[in-house]
């Protein structure tokens, strides 16, 4: 995580179009695909006959111009064309950070009031706090990766990065309330008999192989969709893949033993 925060310090996140305003073009060469340079255009190859072109914001007029210069390479056909201002890129950009920020506080809010009930020996708000930092982690090594990805190799990242990052979200909590249910259980049946530490150890064994599973699924089904889907969610099933990894141990590793140390550490004050 220090190591995540260091790098999107130094060097962050290098945004797309999506967030900084411009415009991508996608073409297909229907023979071979011949060598472009452009002026104040960015070319990036895709499948066998492709270019993917990212530029400033452009009108009508400077499109057609572009769709002429291309042609005379050959004969093409034009499959995406998107033209976004910097206004709207701002507000995209505001609006994920918002997303991503009330989520993971939604979140917290949530857990924290369905564990109301088990408020002995740990408060239910502290499950929560402790749900939200594991989240935190889950995050922000992926944004840590894709900074050094953008910096050494130019992969910038758009909204579907956004997506990724909410869905990263949303599986990781899963995992995480799977193990405070299971502790809340054990709670319920066993109460003063066995002390917390015992208890958490417990529920971790009895959910780590469903835990370990799940993330396995998943992450098949992302490396499929990295080495043979398309190129527009190549990067987001990368980031996905990433996430659930460390989600997958941060649900079993972080969440539950944050439980544990601030119980001890309670215990020590007292």
């Amino acid at each position: 995580m220090a190591s995540s925060f260091l790098v999107l310090g130094v060097w962050g996140l290098k945004l797309g179009i999506d967030f900084t305003g411009g415009t991508l073009m996608e073409v297909e060469f229907k023979d071979s695909r011949p060598d472009i340079n452009l002026p104040d255009v960015t070319i990036q190859t895709a499948g066998e006959g492709g270019l993917i072109l990212r530029m400033p914001a452009i009108d009508e007029a400077k499109h057609q111009t572009i769709l002429a210069e291309l042609r005379k390479y050959g004969e093409l056909e034009e499959k995406q064309f998107t033209s976004i201002g910097p206004t709207i890129g701002a507000e995209l950009k505001k609006n994920s950070i918002y997303a991503i920020v009330l989520v993971m506080i939604m979140i917290a809010l949530y857990i924290a009031w369905a564990f109301r009930e088990v408020s002995r020996p740990v408060q239910s708000w502290k499950y929560g706090v402790a749900a939200l930092i594991a989240l935190i982690h889950d995050v922000s090594i992926p944004a840590g990766f894709f900074a050094l990805l953008g910096y050494f190799y130019g992969v910038a990242v758009d909204t579907l990065f956004v997506t990724a990052l909410l869905t990263i979200l949303g599986f990781s909590v899963h995992d995480t309330i799977v193990v405070f249910d299971r502790i809340r259980e054990n709670l319920k049946k066993l109460g003063a008999k066995e002390n917390f530490e015992n208890v958490v150890e417990q529920s971790l064994r009895q959910t780590i192989g469903r835990s370990i599973n799940t993330s396995l699924t998943v992450m098949i089904v992302m490396l499929a969709l990295y080495f043979l889907g398309g190129l527009s969610t190549k990067f987001f099933a990368l980031t996905i893949l990433i996430g659930v990894f460390f989600g997958t141990y941060s649900s079993i590793f972080i969440a539950s033993f944050l439980l544990v140390t601030w119980h001890k550490w309670g215990l020590k004050r007292a």
